[in-house]
């Protein structure tokens, strides 16, 4: 693989973690009362978003959910600080980089077997 690859593998588990954070957030500010019903709409589009692009890798999907797991968990730690305005700690850095560590072992490791 590439490094174009790998750089537009990234930016689509980028994208479709945001799709999913956006999908599950706006519904959230409703039941907090924070935002109207309509808010449900977007959040909608942007589930099936997420899910369409979960279908555009040509990996097995189990692998494609696994790797794109820790893609998610960095992108809601970023969406804590910018969304929540809340700066994550030593310990979410260092759980973000152990999934990611193993997310790149999954990723990367089957091609070397």
């Amino acid at each position: 693989m590439d490094w174009i690859n790998i750089g537009r593998t990234f930016g689509l588990f980028f994208a479709t973690a945001i799709a999913e954070l956006l999908g599950c957030y706006l519904p959230l500010l409703w039941i907090t009362g924070k935002g109207s019903a309509w808010l449900f709409l977007p959040a909608a589009i942007s589930l099936i978003v997420f899910v369409w692009l979960l279908t555009l890798h040509p990996s097995a999907s189990g692998r494609v959910y696994a790797t794109y797991g820790a893609i998610y968990i960095a992108t809601a730690l970023g969406w804590l600080w910018v969304v929540d305005g809340i700066k994550p700690v030593m310990t979410d850095y260092i759980g973000v980089g152990l999934a990611l560590l193993g997310a790149g072992v999954i990723a990367i490791g089957h091609k070397a077997g």
